[in-house]
């Protein structure tokens, strides 16, 4: 197949709304969908042909735009800033740091990949975060899309203005403007041509809210490219891999059980690839696996789509004793696995990075956002309380999460979870966690083997609850990843020197303790 490089310029914010936030904000993802690309392509399709709506019955129109063996869209991602652009990738969730490790420009860190067999790991390892990666010259960059936050607010649309029944505030966070962007469009040596055609208009719209400001990219020089591999390295590079198989996700992964449902499983990836390549896998070794929700929005019926659950992009399985060849290398990653392969769901990657360990940082900032600077005080002090208020309500979201999964063993009593709630709310204003230390490290014999036997965790991995809130208090940031906000050019990070001062890792802290013991109390209940 051909492959054709479609690089976008935003010339305004993007608005590829996902499913985070609150009801009365939309947050973009944190790249530009395929599904969306290709919609637009269509789009400009029926305008050449002067069309009201597609013939599905026409052979090219089916080829072109709905037969995934034919033709795919896949997400752009962002596009490194190096003097060899390459397309990013999402960063695999089997790669790990040491919490004290700090990411930075031009300064490496050991990054760990636990989908091989672990040799010397970190003491406390944690999740490099969310990113995109490529690597420069044997060091792994990581890269972050730039983000515009904007507060509007409902309007009646034949007076213009808003009324006493529509005057709600609502908030875009949308992809910021002036940051490119990569797709690649896979389709058959006799499509490159009419899809080069399509191509032909540099300015393109993508997203919601075109008529209010977003949407505007621009196309940079299409090209048509003969061999083209997703992660830069050949297959005939990656067949030998001492009998190890390892399937990475570069996309989020669409697929159904036996019963036809969607379902986020890891162990769909196992049966995809042996109905695809008609093998048998033995069990997998290792499983780094999330999951998310995915819809779209069908323009011919106006409607969004059904949200179903999906493997998220990065996830990673590992199978030992099995080798593959280079045919059946190009055969995956090729084709894909899962539904809407069109829209670029269910791309994969057999055996990329082989290291055990290698050095990472973070890439050098670009100078490309279009925020302008606040030169009045009192816009700059408007957009600190703005950025605070939503950080908290980051925050907010990001404690319900956590609590979500977490699980109490029926083993402590409900005056001691009560007495835990009281002591983390004392300490709450002032963000004190000495306070629940001292409870804890003063408790009677009876109450001290309550906490050492209650375990807390999911079902995979549990732990002593004395010791996991011994870890939250005396590390009250290593729970929380990687949170900021930015309001033109105002940043703020959980962990900055204003949120240091305020405590508000501390007071998050106590937060989280409160919202499990209270959970657990309903629990019993």
């Amino acid at each position: 197949m051909k492959a054709i490089t479609l690089t976008l310029q935003t010339q305004q914010p993007i608005l590829a709304t996902s499913f985070q936030g609150d009801p009365n904000s939309d947050v973009s993802y944190s790249y530009i969908p395929g599904s969306m690309i290709r919609g637009a392509i269509i789009g400009r399709y029926m305008r050449q042909h002067h069309l009201s709506e597609l013939d599905l019955t026409n052979k090219d129109v089916k080829r072109l735009f709905f037969d995934a063996n034919s033709t795919r869209y896949l997400n752009a991602y962002l596009l490194s800033y190096e003097k060899q652009p390459q397309r990013t990738l999402p960063l695999p969730l089997c790669w790990f740091k040491d919490k004290d490790a700090e990411l930075k420009e031009d300064l490496p860190i050991t990054v760990y990949d636990f989908s091989i067999e672990r040799g010397d790991d970190p003491e406390t390892p944690k999740s490099v975060g969310e990113y995109f990666w490529t690597k420069e010259r044997e060091v792994v960059k990581l890269y972050k899309e730039k983000r515009r936050i904007n507060i509007h607010n409902f309007r009646d649309r034949q007076k213009g203005r808003s009324t006493d029944n529509q005057g709600e505030i609502f908030r875009y966070d949308a992809l910021d403007a002036g940051q490119i962007f990569q797709s690649v469009i896979l389709c058959e040596d006799e499509d490159v041509t009419a899809i080069q055609d399509l191509l032909a208009e540099p300015n393109l719209w993508l997203g919601g809210s075109k008529s209010a400001g977003y949407g505007h990219t621009k196309i940079i020089d299409p090209k048509p490219l003969n061999a083209w591999n997703e992660i830069g390295v050949p297959a005939e590079k990656r067949e030998d891999n001492d009998e190890v198989l390892n399937i990475t996700l570069l996309s989020d992964t669409l697929l159904r059980d036996e019963c036809g449902q969607p379902v986020a499983d890891p162990m769909l990836i196992k049966q995809a690839v042996e109905e695809m390549l008609n093998i048998s896998l033995p069990e997998p070794s290792n499983i780094f696996a999330g999951s998310t929700l995915i819809s779209g929005f069908n323009r011919k019926w106006g409607l969004p789509l059904p949200q179903v659950p999906a493997l998220a992009a990065g996830s990673v399985m590992v199978f030992e004793g099995i080798e593959i060849n280079e045919s059946q290398i190009q055969q995956l990653e090729d084709q894909g696995i899962g539904e809407r392969r069109e829209d670029g769901f269910g791309r994969i990657a057999v055996n990329g990075l082989k290291n055990l360990l290698f050095s990472a940082s973070l890439a050098k900032s670009s100078d490309t956002s279009s925020l302008p600077p606040l030169k009045d005080e009192a816009s700059r002090l408007l957009a600190e309380q703005m950025a605070q208020r939503l950080l908290e309500q980051k925050l907010e979201e990001y404690l319900q999460k956590k609590v979500g999964p977490l699980s109490l063993d029926d083993g402590i009593s409900n005056s001691q979870l009560s007495r835990l709630q009281s002591v983390a709310r004392q300490g709450l204003p002032n963000g004190d966690c000495s306070l629940v230390i001292s409870l804890l490290n003063n408790l009677p014999s009876n109450a001290k083997s309550q906490f050492d036997r209650t375990k807390i965790g999911n079902e995979s991995d549990k732990k002593s609850f004395r010791q996991q809130l011994d870890e939250w208090l005396g590390n009250p940031t290593d729970w929380i990843n990687g949170i900021e906000v930015k309001i033109a050019d105002v940043d703020r990070k959980f962990d900055d020197d204003r949120a240091r001062q305020d405590k508000l890792a501390e007071k998050y802290t106590l937060r989280l303790i409160m919202a499990v013991a209270k959970k657990a109390t309903k629990e019993k209940k």
